[in-house]
């Protein structure tokens, strides 16, 4: 029986870390996708990394990322449409996984 609960256990390890390091690649992604649309509104230095704080709360509101789609949407207006916003996510959901797989 040892052997079951230890595979049990390294599953549970291993499912605790998945979702660790998604959550981090997550929190990633919108940060970068916080900058990008600061220097689309012409923030730079400090209100630019105010402003990619403010995107990763955003995505506290609800579950999945539409509430930070609707904050992008809503702050950039003409700046930037939903589609180039959500492209602009994936695009940063990469870099941010590709960066944690390397360190």
């Amino acid at each position: 029986m040892t052997t079951f609960n230890d595979r049990e256990r390294a599953f549970e390890n291993k499912f605790a870390h998945d979702q660790e390091m998604v959550f981090k690649a997550i929190a990633r992604r919108n940060k970068k996708t916080g900058l990008w649309a600061a220097s689309l509104l012409g923030k730079t230095g400090a209100d630019a990394e105010s402003y990619a704080m403010e995107v990763i709360r955003a995505d506290f509101e609800e579950a999945g990322h539409e509430d930070v789609v609707r904050k992008l949407t809503a702050d950039l207006g003409n700046l930037a449409d939903d589609t180039t916003i959500r492209a602009k996510m994936a695009e940063f959901l990469s870099e941010a996984k590709a960066e944690l797989s390397e360190g």
